[in-house]
């Protein structure tokens, strides 16, 4: 199929229906529609303050799944699941949300994590279609220049990728391997494996040994996420299948405790006040409110559509935000959660299979 590319019609031009208030935005991926939608909330209700497409292919959908920001703020990045046959990594500006440069990446890659210092993006490719289990790779990509620098021969079916406060090392969670990988950043190497259930057989590759806090045989975590807390003492796995939140020590990669959650545990972020962690429930229709200090649950909080996915914090730490995926004609939502009385306050409809969430601070 012949690709018509004319990204400066499509990157250049945006919908506009409001005009946002100086702070924040938080920024929202369709992947069903190509598109990030900027949404504004006033503290009271949600609106859309641009709509920006990201997709090149005009008879198919490109699928950006998750979006993530740069930390001095300059650029946003999202990923773009479908090529011919490779994904790619785009940087837009956060100025103009016009493109500044693309990666091809690898199979349908998914999350993406980039060191403090903005020199490097980690993206998991989760390959959702090829045969299983195989070894699926992760892309890590000089952001500068957006120069793919290697492809790690990671595990099977890598989907969450996150890089510690430090910078010192990114974790990766394999859904079908069920493991959690450990990636030195100076060396770009694999350094330590930890199971987190039984998981598919990957071969000859080598497991850390965790210990007797270590998942037992035949109990399967399919971790679709993993976070770092604040401090980078710990880090919380969600466990698909398992519908509980592990949380292993950082250090030694044992498991600290396993929390059980809603059906479905999905994705998982934690406060950058180290207060709370919050786990999307997918398959519950709800997200559960996990005090960290305590490692228990203390509040589920129903979300207004069936297909919770993403997790977003305002800066103040107040509100969270929560993405929620379409089914057929009916479009998904952003839900806002007050984390002081724990209760949905606010939703607001997003076309087109909204998946990763994030915040983009403004002027």
């Amino acid at each position: 199929m012949r690709l018509i590319i004319t990204l400066p019609l499509l990157l250049g031009g945006f919908v506009a229906a409001a005009t946002p208030p100086p702070g924040y935005r938080i920024l929202v991926a369709s992947e069903s529609g190509d598109i990030v939608t900027q949404l504004v909330w006033d503290g009271t209700a949600l609106t859309v303050a641009k709509v920006v497409p990201v997709g090149i292919m005009p008879a198919d959908i490109d699928g950006p799944h998750n979006v993530t920001v740069a930390p001095d703020g300059s650029a946003w990045y999202v990923t773009i699941a479908h090529g011919t046959p490779y994904g790619s990594l785009w940087k837009m500006s956060a100025g103009t949300d016009s493109l500044l440069g693309r990666a091809q990446v690898e199979m349908f890659p998914t999350t993406i994590s980039v060191t403090p210092d903005g020199a490097l993006a980690f993206v998991a490719n989760s390959d959702f279609h090829g045969d299983h289990p195989r070894v699926n790779l992760v892309s890590i990509i000089q952001t500068a220049t957006m120069t793919p620098l290697t492809n790690l021969r990671a595990c099977d079916m890598p989907h969450g990728v996150k890089v510690n406060h430090a910078g010192s090392f990114v974790y990766v969670s394999c859904m079908n391997s069920d493991e959690i990988l450990e990636i030195d950043r100076q060396s770009l190497r694999i350094t330590r494996r930890h199971k987190t259930g039984a998981g598919m057989a990957m071969g000859a590759m080598p497991a850390h040994t965790a210990g007797p806090a270590a998942a037992a045989p035949g109990h399967d975590c399919s971790p679709t996420f993993v976070s770092v807390s604040p401090d980078d003492r710990r880090l919380y796995v969600a466990c698909n299948h398992g519908n509980t939140l592990q949380v292993l020590d950082a250090a030694t990669l044992e498991l600290v405790k396993e929390i059980p959650v809603g059906a479905g545990a999905y994705n998982v972020e934690p406060s950058a006040d180290g207060r709370w962690v919050i786990v999307t429930n997918k398959k519950a229709q709800s997200i559960s409110l996990v005090d960290a200090h305590s490692l228990t649950e203390v509040a589920t909080i129903p979300t207004s559509k069936s297909l919770p996915h993403g997790i977003a914090y305002s800066p103040e730490g107040r509100w969270a935000f929560i993405s929620q995926e379409s089914v057929g004609a009916d479009p998904g939502a952003v839900d806002v959660i007050d984390l002081t009385t724990r209760a949905r306050v606010a939703t607001i409809a997003v076309p087109r299979q909204p998946t990763g969430i994030t915040i983009l601070r403004t002027p």
